[in-house]
This record gives structure tokens, C-alpha cells and sequence, in this order.
């Protein structure tokens, strides 16, 4: 019988990444300078509460996952649509007395961090399902490129448009720009609640048996996933390209400062990586079906790690002038072409990874591992820059905390994807 991946609205559920990101990146960029300007903290207080947020959203992903597994992942992405509503709610609410209340903030931002945690897997559930039923049309057919490739492209021109959006707004003060995006989410969860009626939802034209297990409600999937050592294994390795692509925020800034250029590099550093990710996403995606899942890892997680080892070991004059930023923006070109290989391939490996237990638990693990190594890498990684600039280390053992684990992950990934898909084959 023909499978059909209709019932999963494909355009729909790429024009939802979009949809999320607009509305997340036309708020979130300026919780900072609230924080700063209406709230008068120090820069370590901002840091603070932001990481709180990033933390909320990322370590939380497993809970959001499994959720979903049990729930189902229309409810879930519904109810994660509600609460980034209420978080940005709360957001405004915090700025309308005449005496702006943290209390209040710090709370919109955890619920902002936790409707992420909420819609985010069921999201990647409802996409790897689609995914699946199109593998299976196209087994003697040259593969097409990943839905996740699609995603990340999606995802980006949200990431683009988002910040013009709330620019525009922000004359009428953040409370307008907040209040925009909760309006926002809240269109958008009646969008898909209209949308996305026949998820889940057996069809003798719609998804087959192994898709259809994908969106089921399973027993037992986290138990199962905490007991996949081969899994377990991935996501450990795996987190070090999070870790790695968190850098964006923490490294380049600091390497920039260091080197003396002005900050207004890091907007044409980040209109650079958005170019590249429209650009390059799918001829990259298109070169890794080929070459496969386990080469596709390998060299992108070198890719990364080279990134990092300009960093390291080049001195920027062999750029030519000590202040240009062409060495910083060679190592953000590898490090997003890094990012762009395994991101997408390791979303994809999910659902086979999982096999015929529900897949938001290992979507959620496989995100909560990355947002530990994030708090944990970025605390380590400060602290022996601090080092380094007080001449008690050699200058490049910073950058080690990211390149070791990369190199890790390009060896031994590798083969945990190999030697799964062998098991498969044999079993």
C-alpha cells in the first residue's frame, strides 16, 4: 500500500520552525538590555538569569520529551505554545508597574525557557515521523535531502526575521515587543491546533506501521532510553557540538574583545553564519546522504574542532593585519559547517537510535546532554581563560576543552553509528 505522508503536513510543520523562531528571536534578544536598563544589573546578574534561561529550555528537553512520548506530540507542542505565551506575558506584565519587578521577569523567562522544552521535541517527533514515511517511498530511489536539513533552514530565516520584528516594535517599548510575541505563540497554537487534527491518527492512506510508531504513545520509553548504552554513548559524544556552537555567544565575543575589534563585528559575524546556513545548508545535507550518517559525523566534528584549533594555534598575522577579523571569521566558517553536518545527521539517527520505542525521549536526551555540556563546558572553559590571561597556563588549553571533545566525538561517534546499524542489520 502507497504511504502518505500527508497526514504529517510537511510544509506546515517547516513553516512552524519558522513561525517559533520569529517569535522567540523578536523578544529574547532584548532581555538583555531590559535587564541592564530597566533593571540596573551587572553584567554577571545578566549572565546569570540568561543562562538560567537557556538551562530552563535545554536541560529540560528530556522532561519535555517524554512528555510528549506519553502525552502525544500535538498536545504537547499546544500546551508549549500556551506556557512561551504566558512566559512573554509575564515578560510585559513585569515592566507595567511603575516599579519594574524581577521577581516577575525572572519568572517569564524560566516559562519561556520551558514552552521551548515543551514544543521543541514533539516537533522533532512529528518531523523524524515524516521522515521515516519518505525514506520508505524512496528505498530504491537516490535519497532525498534530511527534513532536519529543511528545518535548520527554516529555523534560520526565523532566527533572521525575528530580530527585524522586534526592532520595529521596539519604539513602543518592550512591553509592546513582549506582549507581540505572547499574541504571536498564541496565533500560532491555534494555527496548529487546526492544522495538525489528524496527528497520531491511523489512515489506510496515511503513514505506515513504523512511522505511525514514531507519534504513538509508548510504555516504558524513557526506561528504555536510559538503557541504551549505544545511545547514551551518542549523546555524551554528540553534546560537544552544542558546546562547541554555544561559542557563538561566549568565545567569539571574548576572542573579538580580546583582539581589540569593535563589537559591531559580532552582528556582521552573525548576518555571516546566516548566509552560510541558507546557502550551504542543503548542498551540505546533500553531500552527507551520500557519503552517509557515520563519514558525514566524522568530518564535521573536524570541522569544528579545526575551527577552534585557528583559534589556538594561528597566530592572527598570518591573516595579515594583526586587527583584521578574517581569522575569527575563517573559524565561525568551519565551526557552522561543522554544526551544519552533524546537526541535522544526528536528528535524523534519532528515530532509528529508538527503533519502535516512542522518540521523544531520546530527542529530549540527546538535547538535555548538550545543554549540560553547555553549563558545564562554559564554566570550565571561563575559568581557564582567566587563567590564560593571567599568564598561569599556556594560551591555547582553553580552546582544548572544546577541540578534545570534538576529536572524541569524530573518532568514537563514528563508530557508535556504525556499529548500531550494523546490530540492525543483523538482528
Amino acid at each position: 500500500m502507497k504511504t502518505s505522508t500527508s497526514r504529517f503536513e510537511v510544509p506546515v510543520l517547516l513553516g512552524t520552525q519558522t513561525l517559533f523562531n520569529i517569535g522567540f528571536y523578536a523578544v529574547v534578544p532584548f532581555l538583555a538590555v531590559v535587564l541592564a536598563n530597566d533593571f540596573l544589573l551587572a553584567s554577571t546578574a545578566v549572565g546569570l538569569i540568561l543562562g538560567i534561561r537557556t538551562f530552563a529550555q535545554q536541560g529540560l528537553f528530556l522532561a519535555g520529551g517524554t512528555l510528549a512520548d506519553l502525552f502525544g506530540a500535538r498536545t504537547m507542542i499546544l500546551i508549549g505554545c500556551a506556557v512561551r505565551a504566558a512566559g512573554f506575558l509575564t515578560l510585559a506584565a513585569s515592566l507595567w508597574a511603575s516599579t519594574p519587578m524581577l521577581w516577575l521577569f525572572v519568572l517569564g523567562t524560566l516559562l519561556t525557557g520551558f514552552g521551548g522544552a515543551l514544543f521543541s521535541p514533539g516537533l522533532s517527533i512529528l518531523v523524524a515521523a515524516a521522515q521515516t514515511a519518505r525514506d520508505q517511498r524512496q528505498r530504491q530511489e537516490v535519497r532525498k535531502t534530511s527534513l532536519f536539513a529543511w528545518l535548520s533552514i527554516t529555523g534560520e530565516i526565523g532566527a533572521v526575521t525575528g530580530p527585524l520584528v522586534g526592532s520595529a516594535l521596539w519604539g513602543w517599548g518592550f512591553s509592546t515587543v513582549a506582549g507581540f510575541g505572547a499574541a504571536f505563540f498564541v496565533a500560532i497554537g491555534i494555527f496548529l491546533a487546526i492544522t495538525l487534527r489528524g496527528e497520531g491518527h491511523a489512515s489506510s492512506t496515511g503513514p505506515s506501521d513504523k512511522a505511525k510508531s514514531i507519534v504513538s504513545k509508548p510504555r516504558g520509553s524513557l526506561r528504555h532510553c536510559m538503557k541504551d548504552r549505544a545511545f547514551l554513548a551518542f549523546c555524551g559524544l554528540h553534546a560537544s557540538d552544542l558546546l562547541a556552537y554555544n561559542q557563538l555567544y561566549l568565545a567569539i565575543p571574548l576572542e573579538l574583545d580580546r583582539q581589540g575589534l569593535d563589537t559591531q563585528w559580532l552582528g556582521f559575524i552573525f548576518a555571516w553564519i546566516s548566509i552560510l546556513t541558507l546557502g550551504l545548508q542543503l548542498p551540505v545535507a546533500w553531500v552527507g546522504a551520500r557519503i552517509g550518517a557515520a563519514s558525514t559525523l566524522r568530518a564535521g566534528y573536524l570541522l569544528s574542532a579545526a575551527g577552534f584549533c585557528v583559534l589556538a594555534f594561528v597566530p592572527a598575522s598570518v591573516f595579515g593585519d594583526g586587527t583584521s577579523p578574517a581569522r575569527i571569521l575563517c573559524a565561525v566558517t568551519l565551526l557552522t559547517l561543522g554544526h551544519m553536518s552533524v546537526h541535522p545527521t544526528a536528528l535524523g539517527l534519532v528515530p532509528k537510535f529508538a527503533g519502535r520505542n516512542a522518540s521523544g525521549s531520546y530527542f529530549g536526551l540527546l538535547s538535555s546532554c548538550g545543554g549540560l555540556a553547555v553549563l558545564m563546558g562554559n564554566v570550565l572553559f571561563g575559568w581557564l581563560l582567566a587563567q590564560a590571561e593571567a599568564s598561569t597556563i599556556v594560551p591555547f588549553l582553553p580552546w582544548m576543552v572544546l577541540i578534545v571533545p570534538l576529536a572524541l566525538a569524530s573518532w568514537l561517534g563514528s563508530r557508535v553509528v556504525q556499529r548500531r546499524a550494523l546490530d540492525q542489520y543483523r538482528a
